[in-house]
């Protein structure tokens, strides 16, 4: 390869390599969860994430995916927990609600909530962040509740804070 040649090689290397190092450090990182389907969803530490509208057919198996994986302890089936999360529903892509937007987490055991949740969030670690996809039968079922509808596929993502 002639010296010119191999120097344009080069330059396009560092310039893909310092292309690749700032988009990891964006404010604006998004999970790669799209590629498998799931909605795609910020991985800001710390902020209110921001979830892209889903697209296609709901799944029918409870989802997880770890945004930001956790460093402390470990949620267990027994766990009390302090989260910050966000609602969205499949079918629409709406925000239904956040405890972002009140500026305060929610508080209680994890064991009177949602089957998609007692089933989804154990082994997230405090200071994670973590998506699910929780199907009808795992949400409010055929009923709905409040605002969900019935059989909604329900998508939340949920910042681990505190576990007891």
């Amino acid at each position: 390869m002639n010296s010119k040649l191999r120097n344009l090689a080069i330059a396009a290397v560092i310039a893909l390599a310092i292309t690749s190092l700032s988009a990891c450090g964006g404010k604006d990182k998004v999970a790669d969860s799209a590629s498998n389907g799931l909605p795609a969803v910020t991985a800001n530490a710390g902020e209110a994430p921001t979830i892209t509208a889903p697209t296609g057919t709901a799944p029918t198996t409870l989802q997880t995916q770890d945004i930001i994986v956790g460093t402390g302890t470990e949620v267990q089936a027994s766990s009390t927990l302090t989260v910050h999360y966000t609602l969205m529903t499949w079918s629409n892509g709406s925000i239904v609600e956040s405890s972002w937007s009140g500026g305060q987490p929610a508080t209680f055991p994890l064991s009177g909530v949602i089957a998609g949740w007692q089933q989804g969030l154990p082994g997230a670690k405090v200071g994670g962040r973590r998506l699910l996809v929780i199907p009808a039968d795992l949400g409010y079922g055929p009923n709905g509740s409040g605002p969900i509808g019935p059989n909604e596929t329900l998508i939340f993502v949920v910042d681990i804070i505190a576990v007891s």
